[in-house]
């Protein structure tokens, strides 16, 4: 599965933690993240990932474009509520084109949890016949 990685500024160390936490279920899917999450995730959680450019200079729109093309299976995206973004819009535009495309998608660290521990008991297996 594709899985896309996404963490506001505020939320990266706990991106960072879950990712070491559940790294034996992320090391058997292809990851994709905005690049300096994908850093930070690769830094500490020795996992490889396929790297977008920063979220606010555009990897939110390039992983928008993966989404669009059925390329990704499943988003975990830890925003921050609280701190409005300047570049909200391309933030929302991920949450509106995985409710289009029917793609999986938590943004809080309880729904990833549930939804990388479904990946793993192979609940998400219908995205390969929506493809």
């Amino acid at each position: 599965m594709n899985i896309g990685l996404i963490a506001h500024d505020a939320k990266k160390v706990l991106m960072q933690n879950f990712c070491i936490a559940y790294r034996g279920i992320l090391c058997k899917n292809e990851l994709y993240a905005t690049g300096t999450t994908g850093r930070l995730i690769e830094e500490v959680a020795n996992l490889s990932v396929h790297k977008f450019l920063a979220g606010h200079l555009g990897g939110e729109q390039q992983l928008g474009a993966q989404i669009e093309h059925n390329q990704i299976d499943l988003v975990i995206f830890l925003r921050d509520p609280i701190q409005p973004k300047k570049h909200e819009p391309d933030v929302n535009n991920v949450v509106y084109l995985c409710d289009v495309h029917n793609i999986p998608i938590a943004t809080n660290l309880a729904t990833a949890e549930l939804l990388i521990k479904s990946l793993d008991r192979g609940d998400l297996e219908w995205r390969e016949m929506y493809k």
